[in-house]
């Protein structure tokens, strides 16, 4: 659990979930714009409150690369502990 809320609680306050990323400092609208949970909180805003779905394909396309890319390197990190 600690090392879940250690990923968890820094990808959160740097996204877009708490303030518009308008507001942000420039530094943090760099981290907002490549968090992949700033992805994943536009994807449901645009379903739940807007229904637009002009940006869902996008957004669905950058959490999957992420998903790719982490489940690679967890997989090459996994053989090497197994080895």
């Amino acid at each position: 659990m600690g090392i879940g809320q250690v990923l968890t609680m820094p990808l959160f306050f740097a996204s877009n979930a708490l303030y518009p990323v308008l507001i942000m400092p420039e530094i943090m609208q760099w981290i907002a714009l490549f968090n992949p949970m700033s992805c994943v909180l536009d994807a449901v805003r645009s379903l739940i409150i807007t229904g637009g779905l002009s940006s869902l394909p996008a957004d669905l396309a950058a959490i999957m690369l992420f998903d790719t890319v982490m489940f690679i390197i967890a997989s090459i990190n996994f053989r090497r502990i197994i080895e």
